[in-house]
């Protein structure tokens, strides 16, 4: 395997606040990779920071040798463009969803250039051979569906582009543990041919055997071993 992104003395913050701290990291073509934290200890910022999303940062980002980060000190989301379109896809905390909207209409918002608006309908029906829940709901307003459902119409969503990387920051967050395992069973059968997956999780247990590496992160840095990110505390729930 190939490095895909590479990430090198990685720093970033909000305002005066580092929360990343000189961090390094090597994602691989046809990875999935899970990075394990408790809350406040920089995963999100860590996504968002690949995306441009922070205050400021400094170090490289490199997306298949390409530098997509480098020195920035103001200007948060100035890039993000241009970093989305060159194929990260973050598919975000919770349920980022449009209530109004029917679960097809949420979805084809996830289709961001013309190309992909011309296959969606191709793209629609992988989507939903991943989430086959959600065929016979294409017409339902999200705002009434369950939490679980809801996750699925939201990174299904994140999966209409053409991406190569893609960031999924907790996908289990407020799931029941049978339906957040369902999710990530879901997220497994993705086809990332030479892209890449990166799960930011709290939960060791349920991303266990379902990844090819999983790593921890403590304080902004990342650790090897996924349980040093716990320090002492419990990780079976």
């Amino acid at each position: 395997m190939t490095g895909l992104l590479e990430i090198r003395s990685l720093s970033a913050g909000y305002g005066p606040m580092r929360v990343i701290h000189d961090l390094d990291l090597v994602v691989h073509a046809g990875e999935r990779l899970a990075i394990m934290g408790l809350n406040g200890h920089g995963k999100t910022t860590l996504f968002r920071a690949i995306l441009g999303l922070t205050d400021w940062q400094t170090g490289s980002i490199l997306l298949g040798g390409r530098e997509i980060g480098g020195r920035r000190m103001s200007a948060p989301g100035r890039r993000t463009h241009r970093i989305a379109a060159s194929g990260v896809a973050l598919l975000p905390q919770g349920d980022a969803i449009f209530p109004g909207l029917t679960v097809e209409q949420n979805v084809l918002t996830g289709v961001t250039s013309s190309g992909t608006w011309r296959r969606r309908r191709g793209r629609l029906d992988s989507v939903l051979e991943i989430f086959p829940p959600l065929r016979p709901l294409l017409d339902m307003p999200v705002g009434k569906m369950s939490g679980g459902e809801r996750r699925m119409v939201s990174l299904a969503r994140g999966l209409m582009g053409d991406n190569r990387v893609f960031l999924v920051d907790e996908p289990s967050l407020g799931l029941a543990p049978k339906i957040a395992a369902g999710v990530i069973d879901a997220l497994g059968q993705v086809e990332l041919g030479e892209g890449a997956m990166v799960i930011a999780e709290q939960s060791i247990p349920l991303l266990s055997g379902r990844m090819d590496r999983i790593l921890g992160m403590h304080s902004g840095q990342i650790k090897q071993d996924a349980a040093d990110a716990f320090a002492g505390i419990s990780v079976d729930h």
